[in-house]
């Protein structure tokens, strides 16, 4: 009897990766095992930087904050200080926030901290 290899399925298999490396460049959008393997450390750099994104915007609300409070004779880690005194619980991100689009709520929250 001959073997029964299921044609279908693989061929379904390997489009479904080629159909995800289609925009890249050279054999890795249209060669199986370049595709697959270039398929795969993508997938691995999507993982680890689902990760990453979220140190950077952190790093960047901080720098912003920084930036803002500065105007005010301040640095980032007194004013994180006095928040934390005051027991002000305001979330880095919203705080960022605040100091690029609302720069007079974010003054009010300085005043508040330097009391």
């Amino acid at each position: 009897m001959p073997r029964s290899v299921n044609t279908v399925a693989s061929r379904a298999r390997r489009k479904k990766v080629l159909k995800k490396t289609k925009g890249q460049f050279g054999r890795r959008k249209n060669v199986w095992t370049v595709a697959k393997n270039s398929y795969e450390k993508g997938q691995q750099y999507a993982y680890r930087d689902r990760r990453n994104k979220k140190r950077s915007f952190r790093a960047l609300w901080i720098m912003r904050i920084n930036a803002a409070v500065r105007e005010y004779g301040m640095s980032y880690s007194v004013f994180m200080g006095k928040m934390h005194e005051n027991n002000i619980e305001l979330s880095r991100k919203v705080l960022a926030d605040l100091a690029l689009n609302n720069p007079e709520a974010f003054k009010v929250i300085v005043d508040k901290v330097k009391e």
